[in-house]
Order: C-alpha cells, then sequence, then structure tokens
C-alpha cells in the first residue's frame, strides 16, 4: 500500500515536471540590443520571453574560437537587461524554479568591438588619376597596431582574398574608378573603424601633352622657352622632348638648355614636340603637337619705293623693292605682305594700287630676318589741280608779286608759267617744265600753271589763275574843302582826288564807297547839303589801264552830325569875388574848327555883347565883372552857320558876410536815435536871406535850421551852408561856411558799472561809478537796485532813491548796507530823453551769515581739490532759489548747469582751477551771504572756515594733502611764521580782530595757497549818544518847514515868482523799458526816514482885478542822511490847494491841482546844536514842483547859498 502511494505520487511529480518543461518550451524569447557596436560605451541587451512573468535568465557569449560561455550577473538573473564591453555573439534563456523549467535560447546577436586603432589607406605611387595600363597599390596601414596580427576588411567586396592582405595592386586594365577604404580585425568581433575614403580616378584615355612656347621667333642672340605639361589634375610626369621627326630619341642637354622637369630653353629653329612618363615600367603620354620656331637672324629687310612718291595717281605706276642690308651673297627668298606679291617671291614689284607694304628675306625654312617697316602708298582717282597763289595781288612800286604753284606733298613735279593779258587774250607760255614751284613776276596780268612729272609725262589740271595789278609810282590824295573834320547837317563841302605827278595822263578815277563811281569817273564830288548819310570813309586812286594804277588814298574820315551843335559854356568861378571878376569860356566840340564866337548877356537878344560890357581876352573868352545870367553860340562859314544858344550860367556877386553852423545840442558824437538840430547862422547882415546845406554828397535848400529828428549813420558826414538872395535881378550869396562833422554811432552805448568795495566790512558805504563807452557829454545817470526773477533766470531791476531824474555825478554812494546785493546802472540826455543800455549787474558781498538766506558750504571751508564734491545749501524760509557764482572773469551763472532749482541742495564739481564767489537768491528777492570757494590744482590745501568768525570764539585752521598723511606743518599768517610743529593744526581759543588776515600752511617744500579770514565784532548795544543824531535830525526838519513856510508867504505876497520851464516827459523807447523794470522811487527801508509836516500855505492868482486867496495844505517829505553825508538832500512838498492832506505815493508827476515842492538840503556836521538852517525855494508854476535848497551849517551864522 505504501509502495503504490509512492509511485502514484511519483507518477504525479513527474508529470508535472514534464509538463512544466513542456510548457516552458513553447514560449517565444527574443534578444534585442541598442546597438551592434561597442564604441567607447558600453551596449545593452534586452531578453524578452512571450506572455509570462515570473523568470530568471541566464546569458551566454561565444568567441571566435567558437567555445561558448555562461555569463555570470550581480542580481543572479533577476533583470532581463545586460550590459556588455566585449565583442562576441550573444544569447539567452529563460529559467524557472517551480516547477524548474528554461526557455529555448534566444536569437544570437553579434557584438563588434572598436578598438582605438585607427585604419588608414594609402596608394603608391599617389596619383590620384590614373590612365589605362598604368599599376598602382593600395595599402592598409594600422596605425598603434604594435604587434597584433592584423586580418583586413577591404571595400569594395571584390577585394576580400583569403587570407585578406593588406595591400593590393590594382592594374587599370582590370579595375575602374572608384573609393576604396579599409579596416583591421584582431579577431572576429574585435575591429577598427573604416579608414578614410581614397577616391581613385582611372582614365580611359591615353593622356596627351601640350607643348607651349612663350614666342615663336627666337630674337636674335637669344632663345625661346618651351613648356611640356600634362592634364593638372595628375603628377608624376618626366618629360622628353624632341626636335625635327618624331625618333626614338629625345633631344640631350647638349641640343637644349634644361630650365625645369617640364621647360627646356632651345636657340635653333626647327619643330618640336614632347610627351611625358611615369612609373616603372614607364608609361608614355602620346606626342604633343609640334610647335615651329623661327630664329631671326641679324639682317634687316628695307622696303624702297621707286620713285619715292607717296601718293600715285590713276594712271602712274612705281616700283617697291625689298632689300636685305649685310645679306652678302645669300640666296634669299622673300615674303611680302599683302599676300598677292608672295608668287613668286621676288624682291621688287610693279605696283599701281593703294597700300600698306613689307617684307621679309628667307635663308632657309626656319630662318629669316624680321619684317620690314611698312611703307605706305596712296593712288589718287581724280587728276591732280595745281593751287596757285600770290603773296600779294599788288605789286608795289618798283617791286614784284611772288607766285607759288603747289601740286602735293610729293616731289619730282616740274611747273609751266602762263600769263593773260586781259581774260579775251590767248595765254602766253613764259616758263616751261621748270622745276621750281616759285617765281616772282613784275606786270601785271592775269596768271596760271600746271605741273608734269615721271619719264612719259604726267600732267595735272590747270591750276586757278590770279591777277596781279601793277602799282604806279604816282600818289592818290583825298582832300576836304573847307578842311573841317566834323562837318554839320546843312553845310556844303566837296571831296577831291589829285594825283600827284600825274602829269598829262588822262586818269580814270575809282571811290570808295563805290556809289561815287559814276561814268565818267570825276576827280571831285561836291556834297551841297551834307546829311548824316554822307559820314564815312572815302578814298580815291587813279587808274591807267585795267592793270596799272596807282595806290589807294590814305582813308579820309567824313563825319556829318544830325544835330546842330551846341556850345559849352563855362566859368573859372560861378562866384565873383568881391571886387574881382570871373573868366567865361564858349567852345563847340572840340572835333570840329573854324569857329567864331558870339556873347549875350541878360535876355537872350539879338544884339550880342560888346568891348563895353565885357573884356574881350580871346575869340572864345570873355570876362565879367557883373554878376547875372550869360549865354553864347558859334558861327562860321559862308553863309554863317549858326550854331544853337549854349545853357545859360548864372554869376553870382560874393557878399563879404559869414555864415556859420552850429550844432544844438553840441556833442561831437550822437547815437542812432538821438534828435539834433543844425542852425545855419549869417553874421552882420539882414533878414532876408535863404539858406542853402550841402552835405556831401547831397546839397538842399532850407531855412536856416537843419533838424534831424531820429539820428542813424546815415546821417554822418560834414555840413555846411551859406546865405542868398536875389536883388535887382542879381544874386548875392555868402561864401560857404567852415564844415562841422557829424557822426552818428549806430552801435547804443552801453553803461559800464563798478563797484566798490566789494566785500562788506561793517560801517562801510558803497560807492557806484558807472561810465559810458566812448564818454561824451551830457549824460544824466539812473541807478538801480537788482531784484532776482528765477522765472527765467534773470533779474528785475529798482529805480534807487533820487534816481527818477538822473543824477550829473557819475557815482552814486549807499551807506551802510550789510546785505550782499546786485546794482546796475544806465545814462540817458537829450530831449527826448535817449538811454544807454544797461550796465550789466555789478554785486557787493557780505558774509554776514544772519541774513534770511543763509549760503552754507559742505565740507565748510574755502578751499578744494579739484575733482572734489561741494555741496551748497540754501536755507531760509522760501521754496524756489538759485545758487550764483562770480568768477574771476566777471561772468556770473547758476547751479547745476546754473538754473534755477527747487530744493535745498545742489553739487559742484570742477576739475579746473578756480576762485570763484558763491550767494544764494530766493524767489522772494532776498540775497544770502556770500563765501569764497577755491578750488586748487595743488597737492595740499589749506582748512579754514568759510564764513566769517565772531570775536571770542575758537577756531582751528588745518592743512591737508590730496594723498598721504602730514607730519610737521608750518602756519603762516600774512606771510609771517606763527607756528610750526606736528600737531598739524592752528588753534585760536578766542579769535580778535587782530586775528583777520591771509593765512596759509607749508609742509615737505609745499605751499598751500592763501586764504582770508574774516572776523566779525561782537555786536554792542548803543549809549545815549547815538540819539543825538536823531534828536538833531528832527530839530532840523521842523526849522526847514517854518522856513519854507515863511519865505513862501513871503514870495506870495512879493508876486515875484521866479519861474523855470518844465521838463517834458520822455518818449523815448529806453524808458518805456526803464519804467518796466523799475518800482516806485522810494522802497521800504528808505520810508523809515521820511519825516511829514503840514504847512499852509495861500495861493494869490490875479484873475483881471479880482483877487483869490486860497488856502492850501502842503506836505513835506524830507529825506536826511547820516551826520557823515554832507551831499545833497531833496525834500518833496505836495501842495493841494483843495485843504486836503495826501500822504505823497512817489508818483513822478502830481496832478494838476496838486503842487510838489522839493527841497535839496545841504547838510554840515552835526557836532554843534546852534546850528542855522537857510532855505532857498525856487517856485514853479502853479501846478509843477517847487525845489527848495537848504543850505545847514554848525558855524551859527547865516550864508547866502549861491547853487549851482
Amino acid at each position: 500500500m505504501r509502495s503504490t502511494l509512492i509511485c502514484v505520487l511519483g507518477l504525479f511529480l513527474m508529470n508535472t515536471l514534464c509538463y512544466g518543461q513542456y510548457e516552458a518550451r513553447k514560449r517565444n524569447i527574443t534578444l534585442t540590443a541598442d546597438r551592434k557596436t561597442i564604441k567607447e560605451q558600453s551596449v545593452t541587451l534586452t531578453c524578452n520571453v512571450e506572455d509570462s512573468a515570473g523568470w530568471k535568465y541566464q546569458w551566454f557569449r561565444k568567441n571566435s574560437t567558437g567555445s561558448g560561455k555562461t555569463l555570470q550577473t550581480a542580481d543572479d538573473g533577476e533583470s532581463d537587461r545586460l550590459s556588455i564591453s566585449q565583442g562576441g555573439i550573444y544569447t539567452c534563456r529563460g529559467r524557472r524554479s517551480e516547477p524548474d523549467a528554461f526557455t529555448p535560447e534566444s536569437n544570437a546577436v553579434i557584438i563588434n568591438e572598436t578598438v582605438p586603432d585607427k585604419a588608414v589607406l594609402s596608394l603608391q605611387p599617389n596619383w590620384p588619376e590614373i590612365y589605362r595600363g598604368e599599376t598602382v597599390t593600395i595599402r592598409c596601414e594600422i596605425q598603434g597596431g604594435g604587434d597584433t596580427k592584423w586580418t583586413y576588411q577591404w571595400r569594395p567586396d571584390n577585394l576580400h582574398t583569403s587570407p585578406t592582405p593588406s595591400e593590393h595592386k590594382i592594374s587599370s586594365t582590370d579595375y575602374y574608378s572608384g573609393g576604396y577604404s579599409c579596416r583591421g580585425l584582431k579577431d572576429s568581433y574585435s575591429l577598427t573603424e573604416w579608414s578614410n575614403v581614397f577616391r581613385l580616378t582611372v582614365s580611359s584615355n591615353k593622356p596627351k601633352a601640350k607643348l607651349r612656347a612663350d614666342n615663336r621667333d627666337i630674337p636674335v642672340g637669344g632663345s625661346v622657352t618651351l613648356t611640356c605639361s600634362v592634364d593638372s589634375s595628375s603628377s608624376g610626369w618626366k618629360y622628353y622632348w624632341y626636335r625635327g621627326e618624331k625618333t626614338s630619341e629625345p633631344l640631350t642637354t647638349q641640343d637644349a638648355v634644361l630650365q625645369s622637369n617640364g621647360q627646356i630653353s632651345v636657340s635653333q629653329g626647327g619643330s618640336y614636340w614632347c610627351r611625358g612618363g611615369r612609373g616603372d615600367p614607364v608609361y608614355h603620354t602620346e606626342y604633343s603637337d609640334y610647335i615651329r620656331i623661327n630664329k631671326i637672324v641679324p639682317n634687316k629687310a628695307v622696303v624702297t619705293l621707286q620713285p619715292n612718291w607717296p601718293e600715285i595717281y590713276r594712271g602712274e605706276t612705281v616700283t617697291i623693292r625689298c632689300e636685305i642690308q649685310g645679306g652678302g651673297d645669300t640666296k634669299w627668298t622673300y615674303d611680302w605682305r599683302p599676300d598677292n606679291l608672295k608668287t613668286p617671291t621676288l624682291h621688287e614689284h610693279k605696283i599701281s594700287s593703294s597700300g600698306g607694304y613689307s617684307c621679309r628675306g628667307l635663308k632657309d625654312s626656319y630662318s629669316f630676318t624680321e619684317w620690314s617697316n611698312v611703307i605706305r602708298l596712296t593712288v589718287s582717282l581724280n587728276k591732280p589741280k595745281p593751287t596757285l597763289t600770290a603773296d600779294k595781288t599788288i605789286t608795289p612800286v618798283g617791286g614784284s608779286v611772288t607766285l607759288t604753284c603747289s601740286v602735293d606733298d610729293s616731289a619730282d613735279w616740274k611747273y609751266d608759267w602762263f600769263r593773260q593779258t586781259s581774260e579775251s587774250s590767248a595765254p602766253q607760255l613764259i616758263r616751261n617744265f621748270n622745276p621750281n614751284r616759285v617765281i616772282s613776276v613784275y606786270q601785271g596780268g592775269i596768271y596760271y600753271c600746271r605741273g608734269g612729272r615721271g619719264d612719259s609725262v604726267f600732267y595735272t589740271e590747270n591750276s586757278n589763275k590770279v591777277t596781279i595789278q601793277e602799282t604806279v609810282s604816282n600818289k592818290a590824295v583825298v582832300t576836304l574843302q573847307p578842311n573841317w573834320p566834323l562837318i554839320y547837317s546843312g553845310e556844303t563841302i566837296t571831296v577831291r582826288c589829285e594825283i600827284e605827278g600825274g602829269g598829262n595822263t588822262r586818269w580814270e578815277y575809282e571811290w570808295r564807297p563805290a556809289n561815287l563811281n559814276t561814268s565818267p569817273t570825276l576827280s571831285e564830288y561836291k556834297i551841297i547839303r551834307a546829311s548824316v548819310s554822307h559820314s564815312g570813309d572815302y578814298r580815291c586812286k587813279g587808274r591807267k589801264d585795267s592793270y596799272s594804277s596807282t595806290e589807294w588814298s590814305d582813308v579820309f574820315t567824313l563825319t556829318v552830325s544830325s544835330n546842330k551843335p551846341k556850345p559849352k559854356l563855362r566859368a573859372d568861378n560861378r562866384d565873383i569875388p568881391v571886387g574881382g571878376s570871373v573868366t567865361l569860356t564858349c567852345s563847340v566840340d572840340s572835333s570840329s574848327s573854324g569857329w567864331k564866337y558870339y556873347w549875350y548877356g541878360g535876355e537872350k537878344t539879338s544884339e550880342p555883347l560888346t568891348r563895353q560890357d565885357a573884356v574881350l581876352q580871346s575869340n572864345r573868352k570873355i570876362r565879367v565883372s557883373k554878376g547875372g545870367p550869360y549865354w553864347c553860340r558859334g558861327g562860321r562859314g559862308d553863309p554863317v552857320y549858326l550854331t544853337e544858344y549854349s545853357d545859360s550860367i548864372n554869376i553870382n556877386n560874393i557878399v563879404p558876410n559869414k555864415a556859420v553852423v552850429t550844432l544844438q545840442p553840441n556833442w561831437t558824437e550822437i547815437y542812432r536815435g538821438e534828435t539834433i538840430m543844425l542852425r545855419c547862422e549869417i553874421h552882420d547882415g539882414d533878414t532876408e536871406w535863404e539858406y542853402e546845406w550841402k552835405r556831401s554828397p547831397y546839397t538842399s535848400t532850407n531855412k536856416n535850421e537843419y533838424m534831424i529828428s531820429k539820428a542813424s549813420s546815415y546821417h554822418s558826414g560834414n555840413y555846411r551852408c551859406r546865405g542868398r538872395k536875389m536883388k535887382n535881378a542879381e544874386r548875392f550869396l555868402t561864401e560857404w561856411s567852415a564844415y562841422i562833422k557829424l557822426t552818428v554811432s549806430d552801435n547804443p552805448p552801453a553803461a559800464d558799472l563798478t563797484v566798490s568795495p566789494l566785500w562788506l566790512s561793517p560801517g562801510d558805504s558803497v560807492t557806484l561809478s558807472c561810465e559810458v563807452e566812448h564818454p561824451s557829454a551830457g549824460w544824466r545817470f539812473y541807478w538801480y537796485k537788482t531784484i532776482p526773477k528765477l522765472s527765467d533766470n534773470s533779474y528785475i531791476y529798482e529805480l534807487l532813491p533820487g534816481s527818477i531824474n538822473g543824477t550829473e555825478q557819475d557815482s552814486y554812494i549807499i551807506h551802510g548796507p550789510t546785505h550782499t546785493a546786485g546794482y546796475m546802472c544806465t545814462a540817458g540826455r537829450g530831449d527826448p530823453v535817449y538811454y544807454t543800455r544797461y550796465s550789466k549787474p555789478g554785486f557787493v558781498w557780505s558774509g554776514d551769515v544772519h541774513s534770511a538766506v543763509t549760503l552754507k558750504v559742505s565740507p565748510d571751508r574755502v578751499q578744494h581739490f579739484t575733482s572734489d564734491s561741494v555741496s551748497l545749501s540754501c536755507e531760509g524760509n522760501f521754496t524756489e532759489w538759485r545758487v550764483r557764482r562770480f568768477p574771476e572773469d566777471q561772468n556770473w551763472s547758476d547751479c547745476y548747469n546754473w538754473r534755477s532749482m527747487t530744493g535745498s541742495t545742489c553739487n559742484i564739481y570742477s576739475y579746473q582751477q578756480s576762485d570763484e564767489v558763491y550767494w544764494c537768491e530766493s524767489g522772494s528777492g532776498e540775497f544770502s551771504n556770500a563765501v569764497n570757494i577755491t578750488i586748487q590744482n595743488a597737492d595740499i590745501i589749506l582748512v579754514s572756515p568759510v564764513h566769517p568768525v565772531t570775536e571770542g570764539q575758537s577756531v582751528t585752521l588745518g592743512c591737508k594733502l590730496r594723498r598721504g598723511e602730514l607730519l610737521s606743518v608750518s602756519f603762516y599768517q600774512n606771510d609771517k611764521l606763527i607756528q610750526i610743529d606736528t600737531r598739524r593744526e592752528l588753534k585760536i581759543s578766542a579769535v580778535s580782530k587782530s586775528d583777520e588776515g591771509f593765512y596759509k600752511c607749508k609742509y615737505s617744500g609745499e605751499e598751500s595757497a592763501q586764504s582770508w579770514m574774516s572776523v566779525q565784532a561782537v555786536s554792542r548795544p548803543e549809549n545815549s549818544s547815538s540819539l543825538i543824531p536823531l534828536i538833531f535830525g528832527l530839530v532840523c526838519g521842523v526849522v526847514l518847514i517854518i522856513l519854507l513856510i515863511l519865505l513862501y508867504l513871503y514870495r506870495r505876497s512879493k508876486g515875484s515868482l521866479f519861474i523855470r520851464p518844465i521838463q517834458p516827459e520822455s518818449t523815448n523807447q529806453n524808458e518805456t523799458q526803464r519804467n518796466e523794470n523799475s518800482s516806485s522811487l522810494h522802497d521800504a527801508d528808505e520810508s523809515q526816514n521820511v519825516t511829514y509836516s503840514l504847512i499852509e500855505l495861500k495861493n494869490f492868482a490875479k484873475t483881471g482885478k479880482r483877487q483869490i486867496t486860497v488856502e492850501s495844505s502842503v506836505y513835506a517829505e524830507v529825506k536826511t542822511g547820516s551826520a557823515a553825508d554832507d551831499g545833497l538832500t531833496y525834500a518833496q512838498v505836495n501842495h493841494d490847494i483843495k485843504g486836503k492832506a495826501k500822504k505823497h505815493k512817489g508818483k513822478s508827476a502830481p496832478a494838476a491841482t496838486d503842487e510838489a515842492v522839493y527841497s535839496e538840503v545841504k547838510p554840515g556836521t552835526a557836532h554843534a546844536t546852534d546850528e542855522a538852517v537857510y532855505s532857498k525855494v525856487e517856485r514853479v508854476l502853479d501846478d509843477g514842483p517847487t525845489y527848495a535848497q537848504v543850505n545847514r551849517h554848525n558855524k551859527g551864522k547865516a550864508k547866502k547859498h549861491k547853487g549851482r
């Protein structure tokens, strides 16, 4: 029972195992590789069992020996992928353990391994192209192959033999062109890469050599270079040379000079060939085509022409001959050009056709001369006709005429000469076959010629005919009766031809112009009434017969004028000097003559002047001593032919009165736009004068005043005048006045402002000086304060007090300024006022940092290095500002491209050395303190405060290097050494006024620039003595007002008012601009020094017998200066007749009902308390201003003020 169970179990197990093996055998298994060649990287194999899982894999490799090997894997066959790095034949199979079963082996995959050695293919010999019949060897070489026994694979496959050798011989009879490559095999699966492809070209055609020559003719004593070549795509050729016939023996070095493998030089004529050969045994090309080389012999061929006529005519024949110079006894043959002369090859030919001819001589087939020069022959189809010329057609007296007969430029002509005595007479042969083509003839007549040449004479046509006139010795002369060169219409004249030495000959006359030749031709021609048509040149000659005559007479030119002549009357002076006379001259056109002159005075009458009326100096001149109009005219001939009357001349009587030109105003230089007046004044005379003005080159008649309202350069020049008047039909004149020179400049003058001092110190006064370029008289000066205008980067101008009407002085003093400020000036003169251009702004600077606007500098020092950044900041109660600078060149501009800014800081950079002043300007018109900043292009600078230092404060001065550290420094004040030690700083604990000055420092031979340190005094409260000027000013003001009231009432009661003209209101265009740029007369600061006082005045105006009393109130506005001011002080008083007190607002002209009173005050010193004030008041019109001038003295004595 147990054995039965065991048997059943065994059968079951066996059945299961067999079934599993059967199922495994049914599976399809496939092996694939990602590539078939191992090169640098491994190859991945993939084993794939169909439709099943849970397999493990076995891998197998077979090498070249045929033995197989099972491969071990790291994962014990779990992966279906395997990376390999060796060549061989690979297979795989699958295996399962439960039950244990195997698939069949997969397909085999061959993997080749590429070794690093390199296969190289070479050709021996290395010819890229070979020809059928040649043999070459291709060789495969393994670079770096070592001792390995290689086998080889070839492309194309027909080179694979067994065993495969490393080289093959290729015969071009067996193989064709193609590309060849190879590779080496270590074993069946280890090999190199394929070599490069070598392309071999096999030509089926046998090559043919090409032969070239640099010249086909060997020059005398020279040689020719021959060059042989095969197709440029092949190489390795050696060349063989042949001459004469193609033989087996090539040329040697005795026959030619070998220059290179493909070139030889030859010096013998003949036919040459060449061919190439290469290889072993030698493979020859075809023979080249032959080249014929000729040798030039030194003999020279020359073509001559017999006879030597370059041109022949139809019917003539010449001989051309070829001559060999130095030919000796050689039997030459000849080549001719053109070719039609070559048969037979003779040395001469007779020709009769046009063309160019040349020849050469031949010794043998390859030796000949060079071609001769070309001789050119021209055959004319037309029979030639000579040209007969004469050097002149008229034989001079006793002379001859030269005749020249010309055929052409050829020689050998001989000439026949003929003469005819008339057109109808038979010709006479005067010269026969004369070789001279030039003859001389002495007789008149008709001449012609002809030419002939050659053995059988060839005649030309007859030449043209030439008529020769014989000149006899008699002379013809044209005369005119009467002999006047210029004739006028209506006069009668006779033109006559006279033959000198004519004897009894019956002459015929010929005239020019031809219209005088009447038949018979007379010896004279009479013109009864001459006209313009008779004008012209007249000539004549006498004729004996047809070919004998006199010469033409000289030309007589007759001029007939269509205009009746008008004489010219001249006077040596139009003005008769006192007690003198004037000479008159009458003349007709200088080209005419024979005139007698008639003189007339006063009116044109039939009675001319007599000797009682004038002194006759000559036929055409008289002298007169009485003024008035004068005429003249001329007359000539019989009956008398009279000219027109001359123009009249007015002769003036000069009186002793003297004219003088004056200029108002008397300014030597005037500017465009000004108004001036010239006045002519007659001394010691009555008032019945008219005036004449002269300015070169213009003359005008006017009154005694010459007004120029708007002057320009056009009006520049010299001016003079004179007076004139008529009396009893005579005109009387003064002499011209002396010149007065007027210069008008088109360029308006500019004002130039200077400010002194430039930097303020406490208590300083500032002096403004204004100067006009090209200084001249009459200027008044106007002074302005500048107010910044940030909108357009400019300034507006405000008049300073007291300059609304200008000042006579060219300077203006400003007392006690404390802040930085800018000023300008201009000047004006004349009525209306003419203004100069405004001056450039001038500035006075204050270092006071307590102003409303403050400029601060960082770093806080005066000196800075070039390329340092310096920050400027403006502080104050404003939003817009600009920084200004004033360089040494007197140009100013502002920060950041120097434009207006909104902000608080700007930075400046400079790479050039400079010394400049900077300050701030605000939009509200305020100026800050000014600072001096210097940029130094040096290695050392002084560190000093940029702002003034207050007394009692401590200050530290330093020294700074551009690079490096300081050790020991020396400090100087005003060039005096004050400290030297290693502290590198100069400390002053309590600054005093004595510390003010220039400071600098030195270190190691380097010295900084100097900088000024300013010290401000400590402000102290004023003591009671400072109230004295104020009390004094108030007392003076009250006294002045009382005096003005008393003086005014006194003068009104007397009725003796002093009247002065009112200055008219300016209309000058500059005034408009000035008013636009100016503000009111008084600024806010000045109003604090004004005192007002009420004055009651009475105005007494007389109207008929009624007396009206008007009460009025006057307010006096008095501006007082300091005690040190001893200049002029003006007080303006407003007089209101309506009894109302009005505050004066500074207007330049009050209303018609107001009176303005200005008081000019000259204060003295303020030391005496018993001071007396005297007032001089000048009253103007009732509706105008009154000026009061007050002298204030401290001596207690009353003085009368003399004023100006």
